[in-house]
């Protein structure tokens, strides 16, 4: 499991999340799907402390906006 920073970009609006799944992939999908007809994008860098879970999570946590 890994934890990835996405940027999700709505017209003006930007937010950042984290979304925990098997992949980097299947993070950003689950990103897309959540906020359909938005721009979904990796924000890198990724910290590499947190960046390997151990523990499944519930999918996307709001960071904040940009």
């Amino acid at each position: 499991m890994v934890k990835v920073p996405i940027l999700i970009r709505e017209g003006a609006s930007r937010l950042f999340v984290s979304v925990q799944a098997r992949s980097i992939r299947r993070a950003v999908e689950i990103a897309k799907a959540r906020y359909p007809g938005a721009d979904v994008r990796t924000s890198f860098p990724i910290n590499a402390e947190v960046f390997f879970v151990e523990e499944p999570g519930s999918g996307v946590a709001r960071l904040g906006r940009g």
